[in-house]
């Protein structure tokens, strides 16, 4: 989730992958993401949920939908992983 870079500092990747997680977890590390995305300055991220039974799919579009750091979102086009990503647009700081 967190990339090290050479001069030591750590900044956010753009995806985080929930795939595998329990809801509680998942969410859990949806938000800390969010806001440590927001904090680096990311203004689109993706979040990878796979398609599975579309549980995580639904919890992370509900949970998006009233999040504050959240501008806008959208499930993932041909090319971007379909129906098993969403893509954030975060709000500008």
């Amino acid at each position: 989730m967190v990339r090290k870079d050479k001069d030591a500092n750590t900044t956010p990747e753009n995806e985080v992958h929930l795939r595998h997680l329990t809801v509680d977890e998942a969410l859990l590390k949806l938000d800390k993401y969010l806001h440590d995305a927001f904090m680096a300055g990311l203004y689109q991220v993706r979040v990878v949920h796979g398609k599975g039974t579309g549980t995580l799919r639904r919890v992370v579009k509900e949970t998006l939908a009233t999040h504050p750091l959240v501008k806008s979102y959208r499930l993932g086009q041909y090319g971007e992983g379909g129906d098993g990503v969403t893509i954030v647009e975060l709000g500008h700081r």
